[in-house]
């Protein structure tokens, strides 16, 4: 008799992480039943799902009956979600569906969700010593200046892809930048925290009862259009690159364990580097995983998959719990271009050197420096 797919729902399959998602349970070795959810009719058109449906807003009061109607409908197995907000509902109501899931506990979500809070449980567990201040009013954004100094960060309290942040170099660019978002009605909190200069780096994992299955860290490059963003930053990733860094296994490690000693789930933590070199935490995204998922499932370490197998504790091949992949591959991607992984050495400008015939020396060094960099510390 032939086995039943599993039916899996995701929540918020229409952007970019959801379809990224998506696409790796499509290459996963067994098949699933997947239905996608989206608060947008149109992005619904990209969802590569045998079921689709449009859901209210997340704070509309039919949201959750919405996807309990989907639930009992499609006998949904499992339930993933992508968004943040997304994640906070199902997290929140986990108990009023009918499916699994494979989250961090209540707690620990609503922490990592709130950089503030996070960030104060990792300077208690001596991850870190700096301060992160609230700031409402141009004098709260005074003492922070005092306390911090200049340049600081300052971002939204709440949600991802860099939102509300910028880098302040005077206090004048702080206060009206707080004044920008409160004209628009935007109430979000902020906080400010001190300016990292250095590098960037990702880590994503799996674990489950407080055991790290598998991870895999990577440096960001280049970000999809940083000149529209004010901060330069706009969380999603348009070049990256596996690495092997120690540093970045352990403090991400430590991160997770001071929330959570038992986690279970995704967890997708985030570093910077200082002037100096030393490495430290900015968040935690919980329940779900980086936007550039696919990158990892294409070079080898399908995570989405992995997950879906310790949802219904099914056996998984052998991994390592860091460094699942070589160090030095290189995801390339930006909007209406197709992503290309390409293994360091063999980027288009190291394989036919006439396409930098008309380069300065000096730049050619500096770019051999940066792909050199990543690899391995």
């Amino acid at each position: 008799m032939k086995k039943r797919p599993k039916r899996i729902l995701l929540l918020g399959a229409g952007g970019p992480p959801g379809i990224n998602v998506i696409r790796s349970w499509r290459e996963a070795p067994e098949p699933f039943y997947i239905v996608g959810t989206d608060m947008n009719p149109f992005h619904l058109e990209w969802v590569p799902a045998d079921r689709v449906y449009l859901v209210p807003p997340v704070d509309h009061p039919d949201y959750l009956d919405a996807i309990a109607e989907i639930v009992e409908r499609e006998e949904i197995d499992l339930i993933h979600a992508q968004p943040d907000v997304e994640v906070r509902a199902l997290s929140e109501n986990r108990e009023r569906f009918p499916a699994r899931v494979f989250l961090p506990r209540k707690e620990t979500v609503r922490l990592l969700q709130d950089k503030q809070a996070s960030a104060e449980r990792w300077r208690q567990a001596g991850i870190h010593t700096f301060p992160t201040v609230p700031v409402e009013t141009p004098e709260d954004l005074e003492r922070a200046v005092e306390i911090i100094g200049l340049p600081l960060w300052l971002r939204a309290r709440e949600g991802a892809g860099a939102r509300g942040a910028t880098l302040v170099e005077r206090i004048e660019t702080g206060i009206h930048w707080i004044a920008y978002w409160r004209s628009r009605g935007v109430r979000w909190e902020f906080i400010a925290q001190p300016y990292f200069s250095g590098r960037e780096f990702a880590w994503q994992s799996l674990w489950k009862d407080g055991r790290l299955i598998v991870s895999q860290g990577r440096q960001r490059i280049e970000y999809i259009y940083p000149h529209l963003a004010p901060s330069g930053r706009t969380g999603t990733s348009a070049v990256t690159v596996t690495v092997h860094d120690e540093r970045v296994n352990e403090v991400a490690t430590r991160c997770v364990l001071a929330v959570d000693p038992q986690a279970t789930g995704v967890f997708s933590v985030d570093l910077m580097e200082d002037e100096r070199g030393n490495l430290f935490p900015t968040e935690i995204n919980a329940g779900r995983f980086f936007t550039t998922t696919y990158f990892y499932t294409r070079a080898g370490c399908n995570m989405p998959y992995y997950m879906i197998r310790l949802a219904f504790d099914e056996p998984l091949p052998e991994l390592p719990p860091y460094n699942a992949l070589p160090a030095g591959l290189y995801w390339i991607r930006h909007i209406d271009c197709p992503a290309v992984l390409v293994p360091h050495g063999a980027l288009r400008v190291q394989r036919e050197p006439g396409l930098t015939r008309c380069d300065g020396a000096g730049f050619l060094q500096a770019i051999e420096a940066m792909w050199r960099a990543p690899a391995s510390r």
